[in-house]
């Protein structure tokens, strides 16, 4: 999306030399370049229009000068593949068509500002209702097309809990002090919260004052319209414990006239995604019955709207369904699952449960690494979703029932059909601990040479409950190209393999993960792939935490980066955003009444075993793994004069890539560490001396 160099990109390219002296593989124009991440665009959140012949989606890349995400608005035909931006200043999210398809509705935001934007297909009149004081989400259309649902922060009225003497004019006294006394104060990427809660609003699709129909001190989200206009299914907890419930939720039905709300569902666990069948008379939803565990697989139910009686279309299905929507009739449904490493899309008759899959290729929306997770809109019985594949960010396809999927879009043919990229290849093996059959993919240099052995990254996924998968990932390709040998693993807890899989690591992680990890790694030596004297290990979040696992229990690996991880799960605990989320699902309690076991599964506990050169990367604005955990692990391998460096990234939250240059100094960081012992034989001090950190 963003073409053409800059100053930012000077500066981007000069760390070449540094941190890729050892191979100059990425001065070779064959292979994905670290500048090559600003050319890269992907699809995402398709809107179809109810007859199906258009889509609006978001063509996301980059913005070079600014180095941020770039994301605007294109409709794209969908029988022609013909292609347009949706108006000269199509920046925006959220694009939601009247039910008639003759006007589309979307969020676009300036900086802070944002306000909801309403475009006639007809003529290309459209019309700003205004500018909103906090973000809005949620878009929904009324069934007359007349008004819109949205949701929305609202500040809760606060005093100051502490008043200090007026101060004489012109004086220059110090902020005022942050008074806190709520359980969720901060998040990740949001820093410190308002006090407020999220509700619901209509405004007149023309123009006009919203109006706010939610109250109380809870909060609320995916406003559905009822086919009468009069009132709206949303998702909400108002326990007044749902502080400390992090993973309740109720659907209720809220009558616009009154306010009053009526519980629709009632039972321990999430109940979320409403969807209004096309005769108005079932509601479609997620959700699982809570048992206390770090992943559940979740759930198709149908509500019956008037005798108030649910039933599950999938109870007998073993991976997670997500993304409900209706085909044309009403007979039946449209969803996504997870099921080893792929993203699929099928169709589930509403009466009996019979299922059919349309396609095994949805995914391919996170750039940086292979992770699965994707969007789809359904009108009628044609499908748009966001298709995965190995050599190619995410493009949309279209496929129906009975019928075989079509791409729609080409976004990256200019960018990636000039380049040679890392073949990406899956096989399965026995873990050494218990015979668990595990699966992963191995990604070749893209100048890989039969019977040639190559250095080996193991790169491990984050969550822990989550999956990597066959999806285009540019911070894999970008090691590839450097000349490593690729290796990523959907180790036990992973998501798409079943509840039994992922309830290996319940209260139990890490654990044996690590005996699959080395698994792996002995099966890439043993297809002759991978260098057994050149093994590097890097990983984040819950793969940061992994790869600190790993060299505090084995010397095999030359060199190690730790990114964003946990290193004493006692602090992590008390100091993570999520925290009522962690001590209830992740252990058997809080520290005080676990000390064991939460210090049995720290990296510290056995810090004092690393002799593996290790490099730390995390984002200073982190709420997530607080950047404390990076620093603990980094003063005590200072301590054991262990070979250790930290790499802080200013302004970066846990994900690491909200602009373009954090992904960049993560993975050339990660690339220039390995640099500095790949050619060094075992226990070498490296030529650069010391303990120096490798920043570029």
């Amino acid at each position: 999306m963003a073409k053409g160099v800059s100053r930012l990109l000077v500066v981007v390219v000069s760390w070449l030399p540094l941190v890729c002296a050892a191979t100059g593989l990425h001065e070779d124009p064959r292979y994905l370049q670290p500048r090559d991440l600003f050319d890269l665009e992907w699809a995402d959140a398709p809107a179809l229009s109810p007859d199906g012949r258009q889509v609006i989606y978001q063509r996301q890349g980059y913005d070079i000068l600014r180095d941020r995400r770039l994301s605007r608005l294109w409709l794209l035909d969908v029988d022609s593949g013909r292609q347009v931006p949706l108006g000269e200043d199509a920046a925006g999210s959220n694009a939601t068509w009247s039910p008639d398809g003759s006007r589309v509705a979307w969020i676009a935001r300036n900086g802070e500002r944002a306000q909801i934007m309403v475009r006639w297909k007809d003529g290309g009149r459209q019309v700003a209702l205004g500018w909103l004081p906090q973000p809005p989400s949620d878009l929904s259309w009324s069934p007359d097309g007349r008004r819109i649902a949205f949701t929305m922060a609202v500040e809760a009225d606060t005093e100051p809990q502490i008043k200090l003497p007026s101060k004489p004019e012109g004086a220059e006294w110090a902020p005022q002090a942050k008074y806190i006394d709520r359980v969720g104060y901060r998040a990740d990427g949001a820093g410190y919260t308002r006090p407020g809660y999220r509700h619901v609003f209509v405004i007149p699709a023309d123009g006009g004052t919203p109006r706010q129909v939610s109250r109380g001190d809870f909060s609320h989200r995916s406003p559905v319209w009822d086919r009468d206009g009069r009132s709206l299914y949303v998702v909400s907890n108002q326990s007044p414990e749902w502080e400390y419930q992090p993973r309740e939720s109720e659907i209720y039905r809220l009558d616009l006239a009154s306010g009053a709300v009526a519980a629709l569902t009632d039972r321990r666990g999430p109940d979320e995604q409403p969807v209004l069948s096309p005769d108005g008379r079932q509601l479609a939803y997620v959700g699982y019955d809570d048992e206390r565990k770090g992943h559940q697989v979740t759930h198709l139910y149908l509500l019956d709207l008037q005798s108030g009686r649910s039933r599950a279309l999938t109870a007998d299905f073993d991976y997670p369904v997500a993304d409900p929507q209706w085909d044309r009739n009403g007979r039946g449904l449209y969803f996504s699952y997870e099921r080893e490493g792929r993203g699929h899309i099928a169709w589930i008759d509403a009466g009996g449960g019979r299922m059919q899959t349309l396609t095994d290729d949805f995914g391919g929306t996170s750039i940086g690494r292979p992770y699965t997770g994707g969007a789809l809109s359904v009108a009628g019985d044609r499908v748009v979703y966001t298709r995965s594949s190995v050599d190619r960010p995410a493009d949309l396809a279209v496929v129906q029932r009975g019928g075989r999927p079509r791409v729609l879009t080409d976004l990256n043919g200019d960018v990636l059909d000039y380049k040679q990229l890392g073949q990406v290849e899956d096989f399965w093996f026995k873990s050494s601990a218990d015979g668990l059959d595990v699966q992963a993919w191995l990604v070749k240099p893209p100048q890989y040479r039969e019977g040639q052995r190559y250095p080996l990254l193991l790169e491990i996924h984050g969550g822990p409950f989550a999956a990597y998968g066959p999806s285009f990932a540019a911070e894999t390709q970008l090691y590839a190209s450097a000349g490593y040998a690729v290796l990523y693993v959907n180790p036990r807890g992973s998501t798409g393999y079943g509840q039994a899989f992922a309830d290996h690591i319940h209260h139990n992680y890490p654990g044996r993960d690590y005996d699959d990890l080395m698994s792996a790694v002995d099966t890439a030596i043993a297809q002759g792939v991978a260098d057994p004297d050149q093994l590097y290990v890097t990983g984040g979040s819950g793969g940061g935490t992994l790869t600190a696992w790993i060299v505090g229990h084995t010397d095999r690996f030359k060199a190690a980066v730790v990114a964003k991880p946990v290193i004493d799960w006692t602090s992590f605990v008390l100091t993570a955003d999520m925290y009522p989320y962690f001590t209830q699902y992740w252990f058997p309690g809080p520290p005080w009444e676990a000390f064991d076991h939460y210090w049995k599964r720290s990296p510290l506990a056995y810090v004092g075993n690393v002799t593996t050169p290790t490099m730390l990367i995390t984002g200073e604005d982190d709420l997530r793994t607080p950047i404390p955990q990076t620093e603990q692990f980094y003063q005590a391998l200072k301590l054991r004069r262990v070979d250790t460096a930290m790499l802080r990234i200013p302004g970066a939250s846990h994900g690491i890539g909200a602009r373009p240059t954090e992904t960049l100094n993560q993975v050339l960081g990660t690339l220039g560490w390995m640099e500095r012992y790949r050619s060094q034989p075992r226990g070498a001090t490296p030529a650069s001396g010391g303990n120096e950190a490798a920043t570029p």
